[in-house]
């Protein structure tokens, strides 16, 4: 507080002695010998008011300079400075989380190599060369298939859903967090950290129709092997020699 003052007093002084040294400009210079012999020459004091008050000014243009270096200083520090919250831990916690249950597909997992094996196995027209009894079980593993599929789905799709709440959190927790940003920084990684909830709400999208496409698609292809299935059965049926033969049937007991 006592430094601003000081310079306000020092300038007033300046001005006075500046106004002093213009009326004093035009007189003629002549020396006056006072006691001791010393000389008082009035055109060199008011020059040296003059240098002083010219010293004072560029002091005080380094001053604000100084000032102005402080605060910009400042602001790149607000600018270097770090979003004190992070939601990326939980988001990757949900990810790992759906990530497991695709893992834990049933029966038949997400694995090219799997399912080209196991269509082969149990879809394909092989599985019609086959006795009677084998024919069932297949359809009755596929039918297995089917359900385990849509159990699957069911589950992917309920991760989805809880982590709705999840995502509502990190959602509050990052729009407080830049609207009271104080730096680029803070609001840069405001914005990185919503485009990665954005990505972790478009990972349950995926696994979410992934999940229920297999699903389907399970579902599809046990129907078409059903009815091929059911055309074979039905021509071993009607196939000379090999059909129905009627035996008798004893529905109750004498």
């Amino acid at each position: 507080m006592k430094t601003p003052r000081l310079r306000d007093l020092l300038a007033a002084g300046a001005a006075v002695l500046s106004v002093t040294a213009t009326a004093l400009a035009p007189a003629p210079a002549f020396a006056q010998f006072g006691f001791g012999g010393i000389v008082y020459d009035p055109s060199n004091y008011a020059q040296n008011v003059l240098t002083a008050a010219r010293t004072l000014e560029q002091i005080n243009n380094q001053i604000r300079q100084l000032q102005n270096q402080a605060t910009s200083l400042i602001n790149e520090a607000r600018n270097l400075a770090s979003l004190p919250t992070s939601v990326l831990e939980p988001l990757q916690q949900q990810i790992r989380q759906t990530q497991q249950l695709l893992a834990q597909a049933q029966r038949i997992s997400f694995d090219v190599q799997t399912i080209e094996r196991e269509f082969a196995r149990q879809y394909s027209g092989q599985n019609l060369t086959g006795s009677q009894r084998e024919m069932v079980q297949g359809a009755e593993g596929r039918w297995r298939n089917s359900v385990a599929a849509f159990e699957d789905a069911l589950k992917v799709q309920a991760s989805a859903v809880g982590n709705i709440e999840g995502s509502r959190t990190a959602i509050d927790s990052l729009v407080t967090a830049s609207q009271s940003a104080t730096g680029a920084l803070q609001a840069a990684q405001a914005g990185n950290q919503l485009l990665a909830l954005q990505s972790q709400q478009l990972s349950d999208l995926i696994a979410t129709v992934a999940s229920m496409g297999r699903a389907q698609s399970l579902e599809a292809a046990n129907s078409a092997a059903a009815k091929a299935q059911a055309r074979e059965q039905l021509r071993r049926f009607l196939a000379p020699g090999r059909g129905y033969v009627p035996a008798n049937a004893q529905m109750f007991r004498n």
